[in-house]
């Protein structure tokens, strides 16, 4: 099941990837292998047989190699301060080095030569020189100033002042169009095109809007120079009413969330299992839905899930529980997507992935993530005051996820309630939640680079102009996007 495309989903040569960040972690299996590592660490030198061992236990784990490189990179070096020993795994040979130049110096001759031809050139040089200045000279030049007048009158109207009339109303066509007319005659490239995309989205662009989106608009994957950094997640491509606190708080519990809800599904024979034979290697795969994940997870410098095929599954990109978690890839996108469908679909997917927004793969319902948060808190604040039937409710919960936690997780529970307080102690899960769902298909925006398609997706699902797609009108001609696509190097003035 080879794709056309197959040598689509690659990165560009200039493209540097950040450090893998965000994802969900797995403390407890981690710290199995750091035992393990540290065995090996032993003696001072790690064998071939204790290499295998080692990347064995790491498959049956199913840890990050990435992750796990850092952590024994970290352990190597404290080893060898410690003991003032060099660890040795295996030895290479010495790259032979570079024999010198060896330049022959022509003759006499041979320089009189170069002279005269280098006379030559350079009296050709002045010659078309000339030649150029007198076809500048008869080119005709016609001025014209009327437009100049309300153009700088157009230049000094507030952006920030158009963009809150566009953020009221996204789908609202004379807001949008104030907002392009003010980038536009500022000269603001990227930010015009952006705000012309929303035209032509809502199929209210003029001839000149539709003719810039048709000129600048690629229908190839982007090429950016960098990955989304943690910083630019946060301040940059979350939704603003994504609570910071809430969402670190669901952080921590997540892991342990995940093996909960894994040991019920098993236990109730409801636990989707994988056919081994269906796992793809995300390197040498050449179907364009499976490539699609590992570019997309370097963008966002998330860890590559592992992979499965299910054709008969009527899915596209699916979150299956596991230890770890995986995607399951189904029939709903192995074949008639574009290139750019894949990069939205995939952004969105890899967006949950992000540990803050896993639990709602696991628990999408509003009472089943409240039920979760307030045992959070309790595991952090185990006075604290609530109703009794909600005790009741939640205090199950908080009894199984407690055990699992490590005691800096549970250190910072307990920190994440403080601030939780400090900020009023309230949060509402509903807007959260949607807000989550937001941020995700801002991600997918990102990476597709296309408000079209991800408007054809999304009317699927909420209709033509629903909540998701009215946000994304919004965030593609807010100011926070223009900065996040200058700082990836896609932006059309980068």
């Amino acid at each position: 099941m080879t794709d056309p495309n197959q040598s689509s989903f690659e990165h560009g040569a200039g493209f540097v990837a950040g450090e893998v960040s965000g994802g969900l972690g797995l403390g407890p299996l981690e710290q199995q292998y750091e035992e393990l590592f540290a065995d090996a660490l032993a003696d001072g030198v790690i064998t071939a047989d204790e290499r295998v061992r080692l990347d064995k236990a790491a498959d049956n784990l199913g840890l990050d190699r990435s992750r796990l490189l850092r952590l024994e990179q970290a352990m190597v070096a404290a080893y060898e301060t410690r003991h003032r020993v060099r660890i040795v795994e295996r030895f290479e040979e010495p790259a032979q080095s570079l024999a010198p130049l060896q330049v022959e110096a022509s003759g006499d001759p041979g320089r009189t030569l170069l002279l005269k031809r280098i006379e030559q050139l350079e009296a050709r040089i002045v010659e078309l020189e000339e030649e150029v200045r007198r076809a500048q000279a008869h080119i005709n030049v016609e001025v014209d100033l009327t437009d100049m007048e309300t153009e700088v009158e157009v230049a000094q109207e507030d952006p920030d002042q158009a963009f809150r009339r566009v953020r009221r109303d996204p789908t609202h066509a004379e807001a949008l169009r104030a907002l392009y007319k003010i980038h536009s005659a500022r000269g603001n490239k990227d930010p015009a095109f952006c705000v012309a995309q929303a035209l032509v989205a809502i199929g209210a662009a003029t001839p000149e809007e539709t003719k810039l989106v048709e000129q600048h608009q690629s229908h190839t994957l982007i090429a950016p120079a960098a990955s989304v950094s943690q910083s630019a997640w946060f301040e940059l491509l979350c939704h603003p009413e994504q609570e910071l606190v809430t969402g670190q708080i669901f952080a921590v519990i997540a892991p342990a969330v995940l093996l909960g809800r894994v040991t019920a599904m098993r236990r109730d024979g409801k636990l989707h299992q994988v056919r081994p034979e269906s796992k793809q290697d995300p390197v040498s795969a050449t179907i364009t839905a499976v490539r699609a994940l590992p570019w997309g997870a370097a963008l966002l410098g998330l860890p590559v899930p592992p992979i499965y095929l299910d054709k008969d599954r009527a899915v596209g990109y699916e979150h299956i529980p596991a230890v770890p978690p995986v995607t399951v890839i189904g029939n709903q996108v192995l074949s008639g997507r574009t290139q750019l469908e894949h990069a939205f679909l995939v952004g969105r997917h890899l967006a949950m992935y992000r540990a803050e927004h896993f639990v709602k793969t696991l628990f999408s319902a509003v009472p089943d993530l409240e039920d979760l948060f307030l045992a959070a808190l309790t595991v952090g604040s185990p006075g604290l005051p609530i109703a009794e039937d909600m005790k009741r409710r939640v205090a199950p919960i908080a009894a199984a996820i407690e055990p699992v936690l490590e005691p800096q997780q549970k250190d910072a529970l307990r920190g994440y309630f403080l601030r939780f307080v400090e900020d009023g102690g309230r949060t509402n899960l509903m807007r959260w939640s949607e807000s989550a769902d937001k941020t995700a298909c801002r991600v997918g925006l990102l990476l597709a680079n296309d408000l079209c398609t991800a408007r054809d997706i999304l009317s699927a699902e909420e209709g033509a102009t629903g909540p998701l797609f009215k946000d994304l009108i919004a965030f593609c001609c807010s100011d926070r996007y223009h900065k996040l696509r200058r700082q990836i190097g896609i932006a059309l003035d980068a």
